[in-house]
């Protein structure tokens, strides 16, 4: 439960449970040309808290801190800052020591540091070599051009399903999208990395003209990159419900794939707009969090290292 302790003109107290926090600045705009201010946004983390922590929790966080606004100086931040609450859980990992986004009042700390962008790992810490699904990152170099996103995570889909395999979408919030399948939590890095750099490989020979590898910007063309390598330990994507710092407030949005099919733009999803989103479709990220289904690769781990031996 979240309560107000005590209100001045330019800060206030909140109570969470037996935390007490201090609100700074609430009326600075963040995404100023939406008058979206601080306070909207700590407003924001309280309300999506439900949905947006089961995926959180557990997972080392970068965070990209705006203290002006989305329109100011901006940094990454990984290691716990000194001035943090003792009581922030956090994690050490390669010599940095992560913060933990476990729960609400963490979430709110956040906010109030202006933590506009939460990126995560694909594990949880406590398993460092597994993820917890198999992820697919689609990054348009003609970032006007989102149908050719849509029309290639439409094929991929095609593909997933003629193995069997549940798959839930999401944009990123800015102009990708990741294509996210539940596993069981026992395959390493490795051996999704075989899978991501075979289905990649398999969509690029089937869509020359739409899909590339290459890893260099300048010579992708107008092509779609599929990147495979990004899933990797310690590498992170933004979670979902995180919102992005963009003109608009963009949100990453889980989508259906009705969605994908019938076309979206990723300004369709805002801070503005989610919540509502949430109440009428309710959690679509719930099959890979609260739902999640545990999927096998087995067999197509074994039809790899046998095309490997052949």
């Amino acid at each position: 439960m979240v309560s107000l302790l005590m209100k001045k003109s330019d800060e206030f107290d909140l109570e969470i449970g037996e935390y007490k926090l201090r609100i700074t600045n609430p009326k600075k705009f963040l995404w100023p040309e939406d008058q979206i201010t601080k306070l909207d946004y700590i407003h924001y983390l309280i309300a999506v808290a439900p949905v947006i922590l089961p995926y959180l929790r557990d997972r080392l966080l970068t965070t990209i801190r705006y203290p002006d606004g989305i329109h100011g100086k901006s940094f990454y931040q990984k290691n716990r800052p000194e001035h943090a609450p003792e009581w922030i859980e956090t994690q050490y990992w390669r010599e940095t020591n992560y913060i933990l986004p476990n729960n609400l009042e963490t979430l709110i700390w956040l906010g109030n540091q202006a933590c506009l962008e939460l990126h995560v790992s694909f594990n949880k810490y406590q398993r460092e070599r597994f993820p917890t699904e198999l992820v697919f990152d689609l990054d348009p170099t003609d970032v006007e051009n989102y149908e050719l996103v849509l029309e290639v995570a439409g094929k991929i889909k095609e593909v997933l399903d003629s193995l069997g395999l549940f798959s839930q979408a999401k944009t990123s919030g800015a102009s990708g999208l990741q294509i996210y399948i539940p596993i069981t939590e026992h395959y390493t890095y490795d051996q999704t990395r075989k899978l991501n750099k075979f289905i990649a490989e398999y969509i690029a020979s089937k869509n020359p003209q739409q899909v590339t590898l290459e890893r260099l910007v300048k010579n992708r063309g107008t092509k779609l990159y599929f990147d495979y390598l990004q899933h990797w330990e310690g590498r992170t994507l933004p979670a979902p419900y995180s919102t992005r710092a963009r003109k608009g407030g963009t949100v990453s949005t889980p989508v259906t794939w009705d969605e994908v099919k019938s076309g979206f733009r990723p300004t369709d999803f805002t801070i503005l707009n989610i919540l509502e989103r949430i109440k009428n479709k309710g959690d679509l990220f719930s099959s890979i969090t609260t739902e999640k289904k545990e999927q096998s690769l087995d067999e197509l781990l074994a039809f790899l290292e046998q095309k490997q031996l052949d």
